[in-house]
């Protein structure tokens, strides 16, 4: 489970948590704009734009989970296991593998609008980028400064929806999301007003009951109401500071404790937290075992490189003592 946000203050961010029961040795990466971008179906890129996020590589080749580029564009894949449908290849489109799909776009597009246009011709085929790792069912959210967009390849067909919420979960698929967001019309931040019965007049005996009723379960549509209501209602100042703490907190609102999703292969938790500064290709993430905010410049490193660039994840807990 996942959840993945798009934020503007004075400059945009954009990022998620990774909701897992195992971590697979996830690093910043970092693709500079000569690494060549091999696809299995489509031409080499041998030039493209950079493009920072975390994902893990395999044969030198980078399977990125979320990823921002230099142009500002992000794109997010989240678990989609109940609805995912990859397609069989065809000839009249760019044939692209689910984890081909993030440096696709990004090594080719800078904003929404132009990933709409490639994503047009784009084909998503299911084969597994090898026997170990095998293609998961992922739908995602792609964000710029100005729009989000949910892509979702389900059985009658590739779907990409304007996303004005600027949230995304898992299942079920998009549109049902937005739809259940009706059955929460009455939450509000305010006070809320007594209308139990005409003339009756009840106490209103702490903060915070006009969000009674919002959802507080684990469950990845609780989660989208959850996040859909702190992201929407978010007052933040616009300093570097005061943006990537609001972020965090509400990601922090949607994350997983360990111990309280159970799963065949153990216990679901946030593996990482990420927030990008999209307008400065800054990646900020934090970890389970570790809250302090780390982060990789892309601009501090050299981007006309050929080669991939990675940092370990720092996953052991960061405590600034004071005495």
């Amino acid at each position: 489970m996942c959840t993945s946000i798009s934020f503007l203050t004075k400059d945009h961010y954009f990022g998620r948590n990774l909701d897992m029961e195992l971590s697979y040795g996830e690093k910043v990466i970092i693709t500079p704009r000569k690494y060549p971008l091999k696809f299995r179906m489509a031409d080499e890129l041998k030039e493209h734009f950079a493009f920072v996020g975390v994902g893990i590589v395999i044969d030198n080749y980078p399977l990125y989970y979320d990823a921002t580029n230099e142009k500002g564009l992000s794109i997010a894949g989240l678990n989609f296991h109940v609805s995912a449908v990859y397609y069989d290849k065809t000839d009249d489109k760019n044939n692209i593998g689910a984890f081909e799909l993030i440096p696709w776009i990004l090594s080719q597009c800078s904003s929404v609008d132009e990933a709409r246009d490639l994503l047009v011709n784009t084909n998503v085929v299911g084969i597994d980028f090898s026997e170990e790792y095998q293609s998961t069912p992922l739908h995602w959210m792609i964000s710029d400064k100005d729009y989000s967009i949910t892509l979702e390849c389900v059985q009658d067909g590739m779907k990409v929806y304007y996303n004005p919420i600027h949230v995304l979960t898992n299942n079920p698929e998009f549109p049902m999301q937005v739809f259940n967001l009706n059955n929460y019309i009455n939450l509000t931040r305010e006070e809320p007003e007594t209308r139990f019965a005409e003339g009756f007049d009840l106490n209103k005996y702490s903060r915070g009951m006009g969000a009674i009723g919002l959802p507080g379960d684990l469950s990845s549509m609780s989660r989208f109401v959850r996040g859909a209501f702190a992201r929407l209602n978010s007052l933040c100042g616009d300093t570097e500071g005061e943006s990537i703490s609001q972020f965090f907190h509400i990601l922090d609102s949607v994350s997983q404790t360990q111990g309280c999703v159970k799963t065949e292969n153990g216990f679901e938790r946030t593996i990482y937290s990420s927030c990008c500064n999209t307008d400065k290709g800054i990646y900020y993430y934090k970890t389970y075992n570790n809250s302090q905010i780390s982060a990789v410049n892309m601009y501090n490193e050299n981007l006309d490189m050929d080669t991939l660039i990675t940092y370990d994840i720092i996953d052991r807990q960061q405590i600034k003592y004071l005495n």
